[in-house]
């Protein structure tokens, strides 16, 4: 996917009400001025006096939510000026206290103050936050090798970048190689694991000749990480990919994830990976995972997704039909593909209660490869 620091900021914002941090909405920093001006209308409008002024105390509140003191100053100010205009007759027929109205407006200028510096302070953390989120999962290239990419990533917990998927792509010595993993639980919890299998990943990319000694430094990375942590139950699923030189073939290692799906001439099809055990068990030199090798053709696209997307569930519990979908929405580019079948989920589950991953690898071949069956 191609995320800049700037994107991200707008998605997450986008995400999150404003009630939960983002920007008050437009109603919100209108709404004092409109309340002031059908005020002062309904008043100037008849000739009896209304006992409307109780509504000016309203404003300077109001103001609170979205302006800064200065300006809740300012609006507070006009609210009492106007109880000195004769033609609005507001101090009639005397049921509005004007001293309550002086310090509900004090008031409010320095709740305003302290909310702005909060607010400061606020969206330094959180720059500091997304600053080591992304860290931990930098953004993704728009293309590695021979290879595009495009990723999308919607972390169960609000207000996070991070979750309990991943997935990198690195190219090394022996290819470009991928990953694509969900650690056991959610939210910020497990992104410590996220983060040291990251950085394993990224060491047996520059080391290791194989996947299955990749998926093995993977798996004794959790099962160190277990052994520091008493009564610790550390495991990840995973899913590893190694594209050839000249990108014409793909050898893939299943840990226990879902299968990748071969798009191909408008039909999305899984590829039969015999799945290996995950990641921190342990059990990677008892039962190694058998590798498969596909050769591919121009056009062909690698979709991977988390089980959070194929394993989403509407109101009856039927699941999401990945296959289908990423069929019927094939026609898309990879950047909106993963966007659309982001759509069409939350379109069928209604809430995505876990992590949602989804990575789209599209080898770059300029001609057809002598050999188009799968193996």
């Amino acid at each position: 996917m191609r995320w800049v620091p700037a994107v991200w900021l707008r998605r997450d914002q986008g995400r999150r009400s404003w009630l939960r941090g983002a920007p008050p909405p437009v109603w919100v920093r209108v709404l004092p001025v409109a309340l002031l001006v059908v005020v002062c209308a309904a008043t100037l409008a008849t000739r009896d006096p209304l006992d409307l002024g109780f509504l000016l105390g309203a404003i300077p509140p109001l103001a609170v939510l979205s302006y800064g003191p200065v300006a809740t100053a300012v609006l507070g100010g006009l609210v009492i000026a106007l109880f000195h205009v004769p033609a609005l007759q507001l101090n009639r027929p005397g049921n509005t206290d004007l001293l309550t109205i002086v310090f509900v407006a004090v008031l409010s200028v320095f709740v305003s103050f302290v909310r702005s510096h909060r607010d400061a302070q606020l969206v330094t953390e959180r720059a500091v936050a997304e600053a080591a989120q992304r860290a931990v999962v930098p953004p993704l290239p728009e293309r590695v090798g021979p290879v595009r990419c495009t990723g999308l990533y919607r972390a169960a917990q609000r207000g996070t970048l991070v979750g309990g998927d991943f997935f990198d792509v690195r190219e090394g010595p022996y290819g470009v190689r991928a990953v694509m993993g969900d650690v056991q639980g959610h939210g910020l919890s497990a992104v410590a694991t996220v983060a040291s299998l990251l950085g394993a990943f990224r060491e047996a990319v520059l080391d290791e000749r194989d996947l299955e000694s990749v998926a093995a430094r993977l798996d004794r990375r959790l099962v160190v990480d277990s052994a520091a942590v008493r009564h610790a139950e550390l495991f990840a699923t995973g899913m590893l990919l190694e594209f050839s030189a000249d990108a014409r073939a793909v050898r893939i290692v299943a840990c226990g994830h879902p299968p990748p799906l071969l798009m191909r001439a408008g039909e999305a099809t899984e590829l039969e990976v015999r799945p290996g055990m995950p990641f921190g068990l342990g059990l990677g030199d008892a039962t190694p995972p058998k590798e498969l090798l596909v050769e591919l053709r121009p056009g062909d696209r690698l979709f991977l997704a988390s089980d959070g997307v194929s394993e989403g569930r509407d109101a009856s519990g039927a699941f999401y039909p990945l296959a289908d979908r990423v069929a019927a929405l094939a026609d898309a580019d990879p950047v909106a593909l993963t966007e659309r079948v982001w759509t069409d989920l939350v379109r069928h589950c209604g809430v995505v209660q876990d992590d949602a991953t989804m990575l789209v690898l599209t080898p770059d071949l300029a001609v057809p490869p002598v050999a188009d069956d799968l193996r």
